[in-house]
């Protein structure tokens, strides 16, 4: 008898546990499907006019209508990116998401010895586009191609001026100078839109840059570009080469843009704002409206945004390298 009540009691306590204990090991799955409730904001680490401005800018305006809740684009530029982090971490929030060039994080390493955030603190939620980068020079310039360009500089050593913006863009062009024994004096800019400027007025000889924020001033014939860093050539300008086919292959770089989430997001919401995010993106309008922008849209989720950032680091790994750079531990 005593035996069967205290089986019994054995019983009950299973029977309410169990489910408890069974609901804390499901994935967290009613998160996301009621997410967003209010509204959704995303923090830039570049200022307006940026090919990460632009393209975020159409990705909200469509995520607006799938999600029936405003999402708001704030640009946070400064401090290489650690202002904008900053106000992500500081908010801590599933409706702040941090959007921002791949390029701008993987160069800190090399940049501070002591990087204010950890990998870990920015989780990876969804690729969205790549922003096509170029190598361009003053339109007056008398150079026709990325090789002219080395030619020139290599003639005329320390008396020719490039525009360095911070990041990952400037560690491949001193690399690329340093590998082919160039002697050009960088001058810094706290934002690519002055840069360009000041190529236009001839101020600097070189920059590399998106296209998004050199494309006005290709349009009013300022400036010319001479390759494209990306993978394949940019089918709006179709007579450019690709830096490989202009024989530098070291120059290759595709500008990844991402958005992540703060720490402890779990995974199925970051899963369900990656998939509303690809059916956005992917649209055919919007694919054509973002390639007259210089951006390509590139969807990708969670695993594949950190794929992609594992091959950029190493990619940056190789630059830091030549340039005698070491990363912060």
């Amino acid at each position: 008898m005593f035996e069967s009540a205290a089986m019994m009691r054995t019983f009950i306590r299973l029977s309410l546990v169990l489910p408890l204990a069974l609901a804390c090991m499901a994935p967290n799955t009613g998160q996301a499907q009621t997410w967003p409730q209010r509204s959704v904001r995303f923090i830039l680490t570049l200022g307006p006019g940026s090919g990460t401005d632009i393209g975020t800018r159409v990705l909200a305006d469509r995520l607006t209508k799938r999600w029936g809740q405003p999402v708001v684009v704030e640009n946070r530029p400064g401090g290489d990116a650690i202002v904008a982090i900053n106000a992500f971490l500081t908010a801590n929030d599933d409706h702040v998401l941090l959007a921002s060039p791949v390029s701008s994080l993987t160069a800190h390493p090399y940049m501070m010895q002591n990087v204010p955030y950890k990998e870990s603190d920015l989780l990876p939620i969804a690729r969205t586009f790549n922003a096509v980068v170029a190598i361009a020079v003053p339109a007056p310039m008398q150079v026709k191609s990325l090789g002219d360009l080395v030619q020139t500089t290599r003639a005329q050593p320390g008396k020719l001026n490039w525009a360095g913006t911070t990041g990952a863009l400037d560690f491949l062009f001193a690399g690329f100078l340093k590998m082919n024994g160039l002697d050009m004096a960088r001058v810094p800019y706290r934002n690519p839109q002055d840069a360009a400027r000041d190529l236009a007025s001839e101020r600097v000889q070189a920059v590399m840059a998106s296209v998004a924020t050199l494309t006005p001033l290709i349009q009013s014939n300022k400036i010319k570009l001479l390759a494209v860093s990306n993978s394949a050539r940019f089918p709006v300008y179709p007579g450019i080469p690709t830096v490989k086919e202009a024989g530098h292959a070291e120059l290759t770089f595709d500008g990844l843009v991402g958005i992540f989430g703060p720490k402890g997001m779990p995974l199925p919401l970051r899963e369900k704002i990656a998939a509303d995010v690809r059916e956005a993106i992917m649209e055919q309008d919007v694919v054509q409206r973002l390639r007259t922008m210089g951006v390509i849209a590139n969807a990708g989720g969670p695993e594949q945004f950190a794929a992609s950032i594992r091959e950029q680091r190493d990619l940056l790994a190789s630059a830091a390298k030549a340039l005698g750079l070491k990363a912060a531990q």
